[in-house]
This record gives C-alpha cells, structure tokens and sequence, in this order.
C-alpha cells in the first residue's frame, strides 16, 4: 500500500479503513479484522462512533502486528481543553 510521509517522518498509509456508522461491536470488530486482512494497515475511529473499543479488538485479534498498523481517532471536543487532552478523558 502506498504512504505519505508527515514531516516527522511517519509513513501513513493513503488509504484507510472508516469505521463510522458500525454500531453494533461484533460487526465493528469483525469489519476490522476484515479489512485488516484485505490489506487496509491505516484504521480510522472517533469517540463519537462509540466503536474505539470494538475498532480495539479487531485490531488486536488481526493476525497483523499493532506496529504494522496506523489507527486514527477524533477527540470529542468536550474532552479537549487549554492544556490538551487529559488520558481520563480518554478512558
């Protein structure tokens, strides 16, 4: 799969796995590791899907090391604030 290099020198696959809309966390998790095994390596989830922890588990039961993989995630904005993104927020 090709990349693009951000200016610290990460490769992020062009292409992603979108995860909005998979509600149900079976369906979640199974499109991952799916989507895994097709050759998707960059996944992409939000709070706001309410899937970060079914995205989590395909991820992890893929037969793909984590390091292969680039996953983004949004933030709520409600769990933003001056000083960043606070990890209790996250969990």
């Amino acid at each position: 799969m090709k990349t693009v290099k951000l200016a610290n020198g990460v490769e992020v696959p062009i292409l992603g796995f979108g995860t909005f809309q998979i509600t149900d966390p079976q369906e979640a998790e199974k499109a991952v590791k799916d989507a895994i095994k097709a050759g998707y390596r960059h996944i992409d989830t939000a709070q706001s899907y309410m899937n970060e922890e079914a995205v989590g588990k395909g991820i992890a039961h893929s037969d793909v090391p984590r390091e292969e993989l680039f996953v983004t995630t949004k933030v709520w904005v409600d769990n933003v604030n001056y000083d960043g993104v606070g990890m209790s927020t996250l969990f």
